[in-house]
């Protein structure tokens, strides 16, 4: 899934540090004792605004995003009427109802689409992109545009000021030091955002003449259970909100501006954290193998004020983990802070101005202050020919496009329709491993049974390069520690494979003898796999203990249940379809991924032994399972119920390599 176009819009011309209560106006006619503490350490030196010199507004936030999203079109191969999804975050649009994302379509035009409203402060962007990648990513729509946009100087003029009183509502006790906490928080803000919009084109393929951002994961977490409100309006304080105590209860939106419940405050004392659950969270994704930071070429990231960033900087250099200046990039500067349209900004600068060269990796980093949440994404810069991924969502911990790095517990592909033509249905039955040879005659159902397993087999092969472990594999990007995970996994289902073989032999009747003897000669030549998982695993430096002792992953279980219960079925014959995908596997892929694995880890036989076995010996299991497909023993009925088997056996393979580790 890929970014293919970027578009931004800032309304008028840059306002320069000393203009700005030229438009933003004075309070009681008198200049700010705060402005020039808080531009100082901010480090803004040009903003926008969509207000002329009379401060009255001359664009709406839905206009700034329309114009935000036909620069991006004007970047991209698609046209509006192309356009299937409409995703829209801002902190606060021109009207409290109906959503955002209705009034930037109601402007916009183009044709019914699916829309989407994401409100929340800076992170509201993200979380709009999270959720056009993932239906885009799932084909659940062709194509999308999101759209982050902000309009607050309208909030920060001076006319919606006054100096505090003694405060409204419960607050009117506040000591005066207190009250002097809650003027800077109001006043905080008016120096340190502006107005903008910024939008991205999102497609399941690379732009056709230009650098595209495949997405390979967005993490989207929010801390709000443990962090008290940090930014807000319509109550009088952040620890105020109840029933009766927010703008909607009092009597009138008068009564509510003349209590201070309208204007946006920052709990400056509070914001320090946000910088530190960032940078943790930070952490926390490299130890779980999601950012590799010497593979990062480019950190864009959304820090409000030059001063977090430092704080950024120091906890990194702290962590022994810094990042070197020239890898950042930011507009801040002279774009401003935009909210939810600061990252689209400072990406559309960065795309279009030629920053990013193919193979080079981004990471996107956004902390909103609202009630603390974080925001990730690592994009990779491909040309015009890269080919098209596997589309699967992450995030919210799901993935989509190759991903370059492990993955969460928990993350499970969503996999698009396998589109069913005779052409497409031929050609996965070709590739499955009943084909190369093999003749499934005249009878109709043996014809109808090669036909159906092969559009399994291709579908296990979606849910296959969907699964982060063989992408690393596919992609050249796998690593030792990874291998090692692949082994320790498989190692207890493997074990357990010459059992339930031997289950379902015990209970065949003996009218099916020589199916009985097939199912038995099948369990002796699984027996003693396990032992070369084990050799491997300690060859390649891992410890015989510790493959003993790792428990099955939750996929695993899910597995090694089904199988068991099969096979304690009367005359089991649907495993039949069990050994096509796992026996399939070793005849198409093990072999394969085994090449992979030397070539790119240095391994040899020694350390590749398991999958380099079934490379070179699944083969003969296949003629066994031909031979008895073709044999007069399967019916109607049995075939349906190989197809059944064959398809739960291959959602939960795949479920076990989504699972690592996951115990």
């Amino acid at each position: 899934m890929y970014i293919t176009a970027a578009g931004a819009y800032l309304p008028g011309e840059p306002i320069d540090n000393d203009r700005i209560e030229n438009i933003l106006g004075l309070i009681d006619g008198k200049p700010s004792r705060l402005k020039e503490r808080i531009l100082k350490s901010n480090g803004i030196k040009t903003r926008h605004y969509a207000l002329d010199e009379a401060g009255h507004t001359t664009e709406l936030n839905e206009e700034l995003a329309v114009k935000a999203v036909q620069a991006a079109l004007a970047h991209s191969d698609l046209t509006l009427d192309d356009v299937e999804m409409l995703a829209a975050g801002t902190t606060q649009g021109d009207v409290p109802i109906p959503g955002f994302a209705s009034m930037v379509h109601g402007r916009l035009g183009g044709r019914p689409m699916e829309i989407l409203s994401a409100g929340g402060v800076c992170c509201s962007s993200m979380a709009a992109l999270a959720s056009a990648y993932r239906a885009v990513a799932t084909q659940h729509r062709k194509n999308a545009v999101v759209v982050g946009s902000e309009l607050v100087s309208r909030s920060l003029k001076g006319t919606k000021f006054r100096r505090e009183s003694n405060g409204p509502l419960e607050d009117r006790h506040l000591d005066g030091m207190r009250a002097s906490y809650r003027a800077f928080d109001a006043d905080f803000l008016r120096w340190m955002l502006s107005d903008g919009a910024g939008s991205l084109v999102l497609e399941g393929k690379p732009h056709t003449e230009k650098p595209s951002l495949r997405i390979d994961w967005i993490e989207l977490k929010s801390y709000a259970n443990e962090y008290e409100t940090c930014m807000y309006t319509g109550i009088a304080h952040k620890n105020s909100p109840r029933v009766g105590n927010t703008w909607l209860d009092l009597a009138t939106i008068s009564e509510a501006d003349k209590a201070e419940l309208m204007r946006i405050r920052q709990d400056t004392e509070l914001l320090p954290q946000i910088v530190k659950l960032s940078v943790e969270e930070y952490l926390r994704l490299i130890k779980r193998g999601r950012i590799v930071p010497e593979e990062l070429d480019h950190i864009l990231c959304h820090y409000s004020s030059h001063f977090f960033k430092g704080e950024i900087v120091k906890l990194l250099d702290e962590a022994h983990l810094s990042i070197p200046e020239e890898k950042w990039f930011t507009n801040l500067y002279t774009k401003g802070n935009t909210g939810a349209a600061s990252i689209f900004i400072m990406l559309e600068e960065a795309l279009n101005s030629g920053r990013f060269k193919p193979g080079e990796k981004i990471l996107l980093m956004v902390p909103e202050s609202g009630r603390f949440t974080v925001s990730f994404a690592l994009l990779t810069c491909v040309g015009p020919d890269a080919k098209p991924e596997a589309k699967a969502p992450t995030d919210g911990g799901t993935d989509a496009g190759r991903l370059s790095t492990p993955w969460r517990p928990g993350e499970i592909s969503s996999l698009p329709p396998l589109a069913r033509t005779g052409a497409e249905i031929a050609e996965a039955a070709a590739n499955s491993p009943l084909g190369g040879g093999f003749d499934p005659g005249d009878d109709p159902m043996v014809r109808r049974l090669f036909l159906d397993l092969g559009i399994v087999w291709a579908d296990f092969e979606r849910m296959l390069r969907a699964t982060p472990i063989i992408r690393r594999i596919e992609a050249g990007q796998v690593t030792i520690k990874d291998y090692k995970m692949l082994l320790r996994n498989l190692r207890q289902q493997v074990m357990e494979g010459a059992r339930w073989i031997a289950r379902a032999a015990s209970n065949i009747s003996i009218e099916l003898f020589p199916l009985r003897s097939m199912f038995i000669s099948h369990a002796g030549d699984e027996h003693r796999d396990f032992q070369m998982l084990e050799r491997d695993y300690c060859a390649v430096g891992g410890s015989l203990e510790e493959i003993v002792n790792t428990p099955k992953n939750i996929g695993s279980e899910a597995l090694s249940a089904f199988m068991f219960h099969r096979a304690s079925q009367p005359d089991p014959l649907d495993l039949l379809g069990a050994m096509f995908v796992i026996e399939g596997l070793g005849k198409h892929k093990a072999g394969r991924w085994a090449e992979a694995l030397k070539q790119q880890l240095n391994l040899t036989n020694k350390e590749v032994s398991f999958l380099s076995y079934h490379g070179r010996n699944d083969d003969n299991h296949f003629d066994r399972l031909r031979d008895v497909l073709t044999s007069g023993v399967v019916d109607d009925d049995v075939a349906k119920r190989i197809v059944k088997t064959a398809k739960v056996v291959a959602r939960l393979y795949a479920l076990q390599l989504e699972e690592m580790d996951n115990i």
